[in-house]
């Protein structure tokens, strides 16, 4: 049992150049609403007694839902004006993992994940196959172009006709400057049980590669869960917190070095990851129920429950 009684459940929508100078107050209005509805609904489920797994998949699922984030719904587009889509979840309770990458068709992947958790004997399925196999268990599927949005689609066109290169997250979108700024989502809990889970989504890069995967769906860089540490999701520039395994580092610091949530998060996300120049942060949730939200950006949207009291969201630096 979760002897402090402490359910506690962190949210990111993404990081990056997030000024107040350059934020429309309707459009932000409308991220703080999305934050602060999810974490509404997620302490309602922790008050149940719901397990920690199933409240941050469905606080994933609620952002894959809504446009403002690139997950699900509003994803950004590849290079060939497709989307390819990738999530992960992790039980901290007993180290099981489920992975996709690649979708094309199945509405929500982060219940993709949750189904190979629950039903494979592998840990991560790509492409048709994770497609296929999401579909076998019941989740809905969808027309390939049932993701896109038009703002989304002029971004795509505006990265291709400046010669641009791949774009991370909402890259470009006005009325924010988005030219830094990763549009991961992820969420991260700890149930009256005493249990962590994590869960990771996202539409990856605008203009990216055909087949081009990054950390979100990859245990220990952008997704990890583990009851003897914390729980940790990840948004930000997906390579270097592949090559530095970012997730798994936080719970390693705190494994071997004894280190608190925060010092070990703030020691990947301000210390060693802009050596690999990765931006971006994470949100990381100890098994004692102290949390940290750090990141080396200007902003990243962001927020946390505890269990009986209001729900925090923020979106920029100076912000607690």
């Amino acid at each position: 049992m979760n002897r402090t009684n402490r359910a506690v459940l962190l949210i990111h929508g993404g990081a990056g150049t997030l000024l107040r100078s350059k934020m429309d107050e309707v459009q932000e209005a409308k991220y703080r609403g999305a934050l602060q509805a999810i974490l509404l609904a997620g302490e309602a489920q922790l008050a149940a007694g719901a397990a920690a797994l199933d409240v941050v998949v469905e606080a994933v699922r609620q952002l894959e839902e809504c446009e403002l984030f690139n997950a699900g719904k509003g994803a950004v587009y590849t290079a060939a004006a497709t989307h390819e889509l990738d999530a992960c979840v992790m039980d901290g309770s007993n180290l099981r993992a489920g992975a996709v990458a690649g979708l094309s068709r199945t509405r929500n992947p982060v219940l993709a994940a949750q189904a190979v958790l629950r039903h494979s004997k592998h840990v991560m399925f790509v492409g048709a196959a994770a497609d296929a196999l999401a579909a076998s268990h019941g989740l809905e599927q969808v027309a390939p172009d049932w993701f896109g949005t038009t703002q989304r689609l002029e971004q795509l066109q505006r990265a291709q006709l400046t010669d641009a290169g791949a774009l991370l997250d909402h890259d470009g979108q006005a009325p924010i400057v988005e030219q830094s700024k990763f549009g991961t989502v992820g969420a991260v809990a700890l149930d009256l049980q005493g249990h962590l889970a994590a869960a990771t989504s996202t539409g990856g890069m605008t203009n990216k590669a055909v087949g081009r995967v990054g950390d979100s769906p990859l245990i220990g860089a952008g997704c990890y869960a583990n009851d003897a540490t914390v729980a940790v999701s990840c948004t930000g520039t997906g390579e270097a917190f592949m090559r530095s395994c970012a997730a798994f580092d936080v719970s390693a610091l705190m494994a071997y070095q004894g280190l608190s949530v925060q010092a070990a998060a703030e020691q990947v996300v301000l210390e060693k990851l802009p050596k690999l120049g990765g931006a971006g942060g994470l949100i990381a949730l100890a098994a004692n129920g102290e949390f940290s939200l750090p990141f080396n950006t200007a902003g990243m949207y962001r927020g946390h429950v505890t269990l009986g009291n209001a729900p925090v969201v923020a979106i920029y630096r100076d912000e607690s």
